[in-house]
């Protein structure tokens, strides 16, 4: 065991991943658990994160649970100075966590459904950098990556919440990545391609998951985006790296 831990290539990093209760968030916060990260879950519901801090306590690794909508601006603002008590830096942030909005023509797009879209899918991703740069800026190699989709480059009939947010998140990412060219944070963006997720089934309820990748499959590439080593910043990149 102590072999394989000093191999563990996110060894003692401090990585967030939002929406890791299912689906990629949650592939990918066991995935940094198993190469020796301590992650933080973050969901809306504590007993949804619950299944996953038994499994990378089970793989040997630490997790702490944060339940917490992103929707929540007030609580989102509070994250970065309550993490900072806790750990005094933040080395990783996935942000991974979304939702679908509605499918519909765009006149026909209800103001709950634009409203709530980019709330979590945009302004929350936002607040999470605003809170969470002093933290970021406290690690020796910060890396941040945000969870993209082919729809952000398609503007495909009858998405536009989710494809308009998303557009946002990467221009977001990119005027990040800009700023803190002359920093060790590195920032990217990842699309990891058609996945057998929930929201994929929401969209999709007549697909077979079967003939999709699994989160698990694309996993690897968020760690590669979390490790010291890697370097680039402010690229649009597709899983498998």
């Amino acid at each position: 065991m102590a072999d394989i831990q000093n191999h563990q290539r996110l060894k003692d990093r401090i990585a967030l991943v939002t929406g890791a209760s299912r689906g990629i968030g949650r592939a990918v916060a066991e995935a940094y658990g198993a190469e020796g990260a301590h992650v933080l879950l973050l969901a809306r519901k504590q007993e949804s994160l619950e299944p996953v801090d038994d499994t990378i306590r089970a793989q040997g690794g630490t997790a702490s649970i944060i339940p917490l909508d992103l929707g929540s601006n007030k609580r989102v603002d509070g994250l970065g100075p309550a993490l900072y008590e806790r750990f005094g830096r933040l080395d990783i942030l996935v942000a991974n966590a979304g939702v679908l909005g509605g499918l519909s023509p765009l006149a026909h797009t209800t103001d709950p459904d634009w409203e709530r879209t980019i709330a979590i899918n945009l302004n929350a991703n936002w607040r999470l950098i605003r809170t969470l740069d002093p933290l970021l800026k406290r690690s020796d190699a910060g890396r941040c990556i945000f969870v993209t989709s082919g729809l952000a480059q398609s503007a495909r009939a009858y998405w536009a919440p989710y494809s308009v947010s998303k557009v946002a998140v990467e221009a977001l990412a990119v005027t990040y990545a800009n700023e803190t060219a002359e920093t060790p944070i590195k920032v990217n963006i990842l699309d990891p391609g058609t996945v057998a997720t929930d929201m994929r089934a929401e969209a999709y309820p007549g697909e077979d998951p079967a003939t999709l990748k699994t989160p698990e499959s694309v996993a690897e590439s968020f760690v590669k985006l979390a490790e010291p080593a890697w370097t680039g910043t402010g690229e649009r990149l597709r899983a498998p790296l």
